[in-house]
């Protein structure tokens, strides 16, 4: 197919419409210059529950074999559980999904073996330019010398290991029973669940646990809180303890407490961050993006730790974990990295903490987490404008002279003050700004919000 690749590969992996943008061909180059790019001898593969996804996967894994790579298949796998087969066995590792994008899309998320992250400066482009060479010429895929013979395609089953590797890294055994409502969207979660929970003294109400690419009930993206509106009633209903949300490949979690209310994944990153200083000794680095609360790096130095801040992106903060030495990390959208899984993201060990520190002790989540939610945030707004700069620009000009604030460029604007802060960052891929604001209160927070808005929406 005639395949326009800038408009598939991103800046972290593949992922578009599957078959007008990619189809089982291009998957195939893709997993012939995987297999060059990396040099591996063996790779490992797995997939979500979308229709497409076996068939690119196979595909994919041809590829590579041509190369004379051996290639183990997983499977049916959430991102993380291909993360940890990619860490346990040393592997560089390819997931065929397109999270929780639409059933039509699909895509490749691409690692090193110990899930290193593949992105456009750590091998992304390098795979993309193979395949556009092969595609111009419609020249055949270079064989290495090595390759006397095509490689082997094997299956292998992991899904009991990944659940045994994080159940060893937070104690539940003295938990008290809690009822669990969990949401898995039709995606990845209804895969990992039952096996990551089976024998704790959890009461767990399933919410679309069938594996289905086409998300008959809801899209599987809980970061919009229209697809948290029905875990929301059920929690209410079954007078529940907490409630569970996955996204489509489950590397991600969203929590509700016993009132149906959204807890800010800021405030799951701090609680986390705690433990995760507790069982270090109270020293240890922990990574945040920039716009994750204040409540993050206050609570990090409470507890001993050293806050670092990131710009937002999974490649920063798997690089700056592994640049610290870091224990663990935390995402506004509710993805969390951690030291003992390899520096990846895994939104299930998350989950694992939240159930033990509930577990442990008898108030219920609304009160644990107030500890670790102290502002009051906006949440992402996106506007969209003609000239990303230019807006930037107005609002450096609307505060750069105050007393009373300060400017910082990491990423986008970030203007900060005594009682506030906000942060405007381009998307790389839309005509949009995304505003973030936080205050110590509800009013100064709303006049922020308002005052930016006004500039950007000029």
């Amino acid at each position: 197919m005639a395949a326009d690749l800038s408009q598939i590969v991103k800046a972290y992996d593949v992922r578009g419409v599957v078959p007008d943008q990619w189809d089982e061909s291009l998957a195939e180059l893709f997993g012939a210059a995987f297999a060059q790019v990396t040099g591996a001898r063996a790779i490992v593969v797995g997939h979500d529950m979308r229709p497409s996804s076996p068939g690119l996967t196979g595909a994919f894994a041809r590829g590579a074999a041509a190369l004379g790579v051996d290639v183990t298949e997983i499977g049916l796998c959430s991102t993380d559980q291909l993360y940890y087969a990619s860490g346990a066995l040393d592997l560089p590792g390819a997931m065929f999904t397109a999270s929780h994008n639409p059933a039509q899309y699909n895509g490749i998320k691409l690692c090193r073996a110990g899930a290193a992250p593949v992105g456009q400066d750590t091998g992304l482009t390098e795979i993309r330019e193979l395949v556009e060479r092969w595609m111009d010429s419609g020249a055949p895929k270079p064989t290495p010398e090595a390759a006397r013979q095509p490689g082997t395609i094997s299956r292998t089953d992991t899904l009991k290991d990944y659940a045994a590797h994080l159940r060893a890294l937070v104690d539940l055994t003295s938990i008290r029973p809690l009822k669990v409502v969990v949401d898995a969207g039709n995606g990845m979660g209804g895969h990992t669940v039952p096996t990551v929970f089976e024998g704790l003294p959890l009461t767990v109400i399933p919410m679309y646990f069938e594996l289905d690419g086409t998300f008959p009930n809801h899209e599987a993206n809980p970061l919009d809180p229209a697809n948290l509106v029905d875990l929301q009633k059920r929690v209410r209903e079954e007078s529940a303890d907490l409630g569970l949300a996955f996204d489509g490949d489950a590397d991600r979690c969203f929590v509700v407490d016993e009132k149906g209310d959204p807890v800010p994944p800021s405030a799951i990153t701090a609680l986390v961050a705690a433990r995760e200083l507790a069982r270090n000794g109270g020293k240890g680095t922990i990574i945040h993006n920039l716009i994750t609360s204040w409540t993050v790096p206050e609570v990090v130095r409470e507890h001993g730790g050293t806050p670092v801040r990131t710009r937002v992106g999974h490649s920063f903060i798997k690089a700056e974990m592994a640049r610290a030495g870091a224990i663990f990390g935390g995402e506004h959208s509710a993805h969390y990295y951690f030291k003992d899984f390899w520096n990846a993201d895994t939104g299930m060990l998350a989950a694992l903490h939240v159930l033990a520190a509930l577990g442990t002790q008898q108030t219920p989540l609304s009160s644990l987490v107030a500890e670790y939610d102290r502002y009051t945030g906006s949440g992402e707004i996106n506007s969209t404008v003609t000239d990303q700069a230019d807006r930037i620009a107005a609002i450096k000009a609307a505060y750069g002279n105050r007393d009373d604030v300060t400017l910082d460029e990491l990423d986008g604007l970030t203007v900060t003050s005594t009682d506030w802060w906000f942060n405007v960052r381009p998307s790389n891929t839309e005509p949009l700004l995304r505003l973030n604001v936080e205050a110590r209160d509800e009013p100064t927070m709303t006049r922020i919000q308002n005052e930016a808005l006004r500039i950007i929406r000029t």
